[in-house]
Parts: C-alpha cells; sequence; structure tokens
C-alpha cells in the first residue's frame, strides 16, 4: 500500500513524499489498517439503511408524555409564582423551575410537529418572561403583579389548549 504526502519545501514548491505501508512477520497489516478497512466496509453496508429510515428526530416524544410533561411545568410554574414573598423555600422552588422548564425547553424546543401548538407558544412565552425575571433579579425578588397575571393566564389558556390537544 501506498500513499503520497503533498509538502512544501522551503522553495515552496510542492514535492511528493512516497511512503509505503509493510504488512508485519504474521502478513497481516497494522492494526489501523484493519480498522479503516472496517469502518468503511461497515459505513458501505449502514449508508443505504440509513437513507430508508425516516427523518423524525431520535427522541421524537409521544403526544401522551408531552402532555404529562407540558402539565408538570404549568404546575411547578403556578406553585412557584402562589409562594409567599417570604417562603424560606422560594429559592429552592425557583431552582427546581429553572431546572425543569430547562429541561423541557430543550426537549420540545426541536420537536417540529409542536411548534406550531398554541399550548406550547404559551408554555415557552411563559417559561421565558419567568427565566428572565429570575435570571435578571434573583430568585426571592417576587414577579410583579401585572407580569404574574399575565404568566398565569397564558398557563391557563395552555392548559385548556392542551386539554383540546392543541
Amino acid at each position: 500500500m501506498s500513499t503520497k504526502i503533498r509538502t512544501r519545501g522551503t522553495d515552496e514548491k510542492l514535492r511528493l513524499i512516497s511512503s509505503t505501508t509493510t504488512a508485519n512477520a504474521s502478513g497481516s497489516f497494522p492494526s489501523t489498517t484493519r480498522r479503516r478497512e472496517f469502518l468503511s466496509l461497515a459505513a458501505g453496508i449502514l449508508s443505504p439503511a440509513l437513507l430508508v429510515l425516516p427523518s423524525t428526530s431520535a427522541f421524537a416524544a409521544t403526544d401522551e408524555e408531552y402532555v404529562k410533561e407540558a402539565s408538570e411545568v404549568i404546575q411547578k410554574v403556578r406553585s412557584t409564582l402562589n409562594m409567599e414573598k417570604g417562603d424560606p423555600n422560594i429559592a429552592d422552588s425557583v431552582a427546581e423551575l429553572r431546572e425543569a422548564s430547562n429541561y423541557w425547553v430543550a426537549k420540545y424546543r426541536r420537536e417540529k410537529a409542536l411548534l406550531g401548538r398554541s399550548s406550547f407558544r404559551d408554555i415557552y412565552s411563559a417559561l421565558n418572561a419567568v427565566s428572565g425575571h429570575y435570571v435578571s433579579f434573583g430568585p426571592t425578588t417576587p414577579i410583579p403583579a401585572k407580569r404574574k397575571q399575565r404568566i398565569l393566564e397564558e398557563m391557563d389558556t395552555a392548559e385548556k389548549a392542551l386539554k383540546r390537544g392543541r
């Protein structure tokens, strides 16, 4: 097996250097050559099979799973927003909400089928408002009344849309 490597000399002309790979004493090529041959063979076999697969995401969620997780996020938003100002557990609740919302958004924003749903838009918008508030003002600062009312209204409309399959 012969390979050619191009290098630049000091006079900026291209010259070719040949190197040969020889078989070892047992008559087989080094392991890197065998590995390359195996990978190219496997790629040749698997490539046609991959073209037949559907173009959906490998982590496509079912409708039941989406409805269940969206309902859980809605309940977590409501419980966190309805906590009293002096509650000692508010920082922990906000941290749990942020973790749940980050997971939910990361999982479902790639799903093309869900992007057009009104429930997804409302939940996403509310989570963005809640997360933005707590990032800007800290986990112990209460959300202003107008913003809180709008977020809770979005949660209500999202919940209704979920029940209707939207």
